[in-house]
């Protein structure tokens, strides 16, 4: 298992690119106005998390910063708990690469009509990802106001 000591992402976008030249070539499914871009990598403890930004999608990455990174077995599926909820990721390997985990968000990006959008895109949900959703609020019961009889019904057992 490699593990990288430094930001990722020269070797993410190199790595990328690599594969679309190789894999994803000629695919109808590329957006010809993106480009692969790492976006935001920061360490967190023992992991690297990013968004990488794709001709064919865009995927939230976690990457070893520690030998002692513990991953899945390929294609083998783990959560991971945020402030925003439960996120699901695949274990992956990539030669060059090593092993990482994928968690996609964006799955068609034909919508996008720039690289820029996408990009602001992929920042915003590193933004999101560690807030918490709003908790709606409950108005406070008047206690002067009179009991509904539907709801006294309800909590006494005599239905209407």
């Amino acid at each position: 298992m490699s593990f990288h000591a430094s930001d990722p992402s020269a070797l993410l976008e190199a790595t990328f690119q690599r594969i679309e030249r190789e894999r994803w070539a000629g695919m109808p499914m590329l957006n010809p106005t993106l480009a692969v871009a790492a976006v935001g990598f920061e360490r967190k403890e023992n992991e690297w998390r990013g968004v990488l930004v794709t001709p064919w999608g865009i995927n939230l990455l976690l990457l070893p910063a520690t030998a002692d990174w513990a991953r899945p077995a390929s294609h083998e599926r783990t959560f991971r708990q945020y402030a925003a909820g439960s996120f699901a990721f695949l274990g992956n390997h990539e030669d060059g690469l090593g092993n990482y985990l994928t968690c996609p968000l964006i799955h068609s990006v034909s919508h996008f009509v720039d690289q820029e959008t996408a990009v602001m895109t992929a920042r915003a949900c590193l933004i999101a990802l560690d807030m918490a959703p709003p908790v709606p609020e409950v108005p406070p019961r008047d206690p002067e106001a009179p009991e509904s009889p539907a709801r006294r019904g309800f909590f006494t057992g005599q239905r209407t």
